[in-house]
């Protein structure tokens, strides 16, 4: 970065850390003994819609190295389309399994990037609920390097929980890269599994 770079306000984007994604499981611990939230097993990749023969490639490749797992039964890795026009590449397994469903969430966001569709990787996800059965996300930002909580309430509305996501964030501080800037933590509604 250089001085008229500094002058100007520019910054250098994050670099995608994927490697983030990892220290989930841990995580996970402390959220379910600081706030009783325990994993699911449902996870998902979002991405901006990418259609073509280019893409139903990597689709497959994913796939068939998920399918790979024999401790898995069921389809690995289902495609979706939420009513927003974004896709979602969703995993699920036991919600004892969060390291395997990390390993997932990770494959299919390194098969994008390593198959040119870095640029449209726009999250990642893996679902919690509760004793009450409020649901919440921890949100990976692909371009930030960063994660958010998002806790919809059960409600048919649109609306979320902003005092359990600020609880959370305070609870997760030492255990990932939570996103400081709160204008950042875009609502995923119509996210699988939430």
């Amino acid at each position: 970065m250089g001085f008229l770079d500094i002058l100007l306000g520019r910054t250098k984007p994050v670099a995608p850390d994927l490697d983030q994604l990892f220290a989930l499981p841990s995580a996970a611990v402390t959220l379910e003994a600081a706030a009783g939230f325990t994993p699911t097993g449902g996870g998902a990749v979002c991405f901006a819609t990418v259609e073509g023969a280019a893409f139903e490639q990597t689709h497959h490749e994913v796939q068939a190295l998920l399918d790979a797992d024999a401790d898995r039964s069921g389809v690995p890795v289902e495609l979706r389309q939420d009513d927003y026009g974004y896709s979602w590449l969703v995993s699920r397994r036991s919600p004892d399994q969060l390291v395997q469903l990390v390993n997932d969430l990770h494959a299919v966001n390194s098969s994008m990037e390593a198959n040119g569709f870095g640029p449209q990787l726009l999250c990642s996800l893996a679902t919690f609920t509760d004793a009450r059965s409020r649901r919440l996300a921890l949100v990976y930002l692909y371009k930030r390097g960063t994660f958010y909580p998002f806790a919809p309430l059960s409600d048919t509305t649109q609306r979320r929980d902003s005092a359990l996501e600020l609880q959370v964030k305070a609870v997760l501080a030492n255990d990932l890269r939570i996103e400081q800037d709160l204008s950042r933590w875009f609502p995923v509604w119509g996210a699988p599994g939430l």
